[in-house]
């Protein structure tokens, strides 16, 4: 079998998993824009449904008319066609489609995906989308290389959305160098892997906990951390898309789930987050204790606000429960536990006593000191140590990445068990 090498890994040169699909081609203006009816020729023949969105700028390259006898369907350029009346609403195209394919996606798009900005159906379509996204820059050479573009497609990939990086060869503008959309076929090619995920979990349960905890002090007032809980929900998704039931306790966060597969239960405190695993844990054959949970709780808890007074105010604290801890104690046969150590000295050494200590089959290691990684951002480094203490380090990605990196170490780890 051929393989293509595209951003993000390596994928087969097979299409057989678009009959049915439902996608979104946005098309921004490039003069890359002439491949956009190649490509939709190509995604129509493999059984795909195909709907375009152009931006007003896109119709100087390439016509309508072309694009609409190719698809099948009308193409899409502004919110409302005063011809006929028609209302375009980005809300139930995002809800309508599989993918999103932004193909060209120029230096201009692009920025404004990163910034959020919405002014023209498009980019609508895009802060919109509830489905996976694929972005084909083009442009020339030293646009694709400026920082500005290089760290707006970082942001992109941090956000989940797969980057089909552009070719080699000669640009418009006489230069030769990286900047070339990609090709049609490969595009194709690199679509049809998005559905061939793994099932590699089918069966499983997995119980997952994320976020901070909250300890409250009065009713206004609690001790906390910086803890987004962007990695577990990460984690629940990827292990939802391979086949597990998912079972998510989640702390206090400002995140969504999407997949069906995941079972929510949101909780405040460690006390809470505690009830919560016991209840579930003896049910899953894997435990991800990913939650950043208080180590510590005030002993008295005040019903009303704490005054400011001339007094210093001495808040005495006492341990929460150690919910690794109990996990490994009360681990049954062929259960998976794998926990989390945030350091920021003698990092693993210390996660590698926390591993013993807690009865842990793998540990998943991060440092404070390594840019990029820890809480509130969208990526992270990590170190993977089993209880061999063998180590495998990946570099910083986005937490999307990450999750397959640790999902991928704990089926590997199943299957030798």
């Amino acid at each position: 079998m051929a393989f293509l090498v595209f951003s993000g890994g390596l994928f087969p040169i097979i299409f057989i998993m678009l009959k049915g699909k439902h996608i979104i081609l946005g098309i921004s203006g490039s003069i890359a824009a002439y491949k956009a009816a190649t490509l939709i020729r190509l995604l129509v023949k493999e059984g795909a449904e195909v709907k375009v969105v152009m931006t007003p700028l896109a119709k100087e390259f390439i016509t309508p008319l072309t694009l609409a006898t190719l698809s099948k369907n009308p193409i899409l350029v502004d919110f409302y066609n005063p011809e006929n009346g028609d209302w375009h609403s980005h809300v139930s195209l995002g809800l309508w489609a599989d993918l999103l394919l932004i193909a060209p996606a120029t230096a201009n798009t692009i920025g404004k995906m990163v910034a959020g900005i919405a002014d023209n159906l498009l980019l609508t379509t895009y802060l919109s989308a509830k489905c996976p996204v694929a972005v084909a820059p083009a442009m020339d050479l030293d646009m694709y290389r400026h920082p500005a573009t290089q760290r707006n497609l970082n942001v992109l990939k941090s956000y989940g959305n797969w980057i089909i990086e552009p070719e080699e060869g000669e640009l418009a503008s006489g230069l030769s160098g990286k900047g070339r959309m990609e090709e049609p076929e490969k595009i194709v090619a690199f679509l049809s892997t998005l559905w061939q995920e793994k099932k590699d979990l089918t069966g499983k349960k997995v119980l997952l906990t994320a976020g901070p905890t909250y300890e409250r002090i009065d009713p206004v007032r609690f001790i906390g951390n910086y803890s987004t809980g962007k990695m577990g929900f990460a984690l629940a998704e990827e292990f939802a898309a391979r086949g597990a039931e998912v079972i998510l306790i989640a702390g206090p966060v400002n995140l969504k789930t999407i997949s069906a597969a995941i079972r929510r239960v949101d909780v405040v405190s460690a006390g809470e987050m505690f009830e919560q695993v016991m209840q579930f844990a003896d049910q899953c054959d894997i435990v991800v204790s990913c939650a950043a949970v208080a180590d510590f709780t005030p002993k008295e808890k005040s019903g009303t606000k704490i005054k400011r007074g001339k007094m210093d105010l001495n808040l005495e604290l006492q341990p929460t429960q150690d919910i690794a801890a109990e996990l490994g104690r009360r681990k049954k046969a062929g259960q998976l536990l794998i926990g989390f150590a945030l350091e920021t000295d003698d990092e693993a050494c210390n996660a590698v006593l926390k591993l013993r200590k807690k009865n842990l089959d793998l540990i998943v290691l991060n440092s404070l000191r390594d840019k990029g990684a820890g809480f509130g951002g969208d990526t992270n480094k990590v170190t993977v140590i089993d209880r061999k203490e063998q180590q495998f380090a990946y570099d910083l990605k986005s937490k999307q990445e990450v999750a397959t990196d640790i999902v991928d170490r704990i089926v590997d780890l199943l299957q030798v068990k």
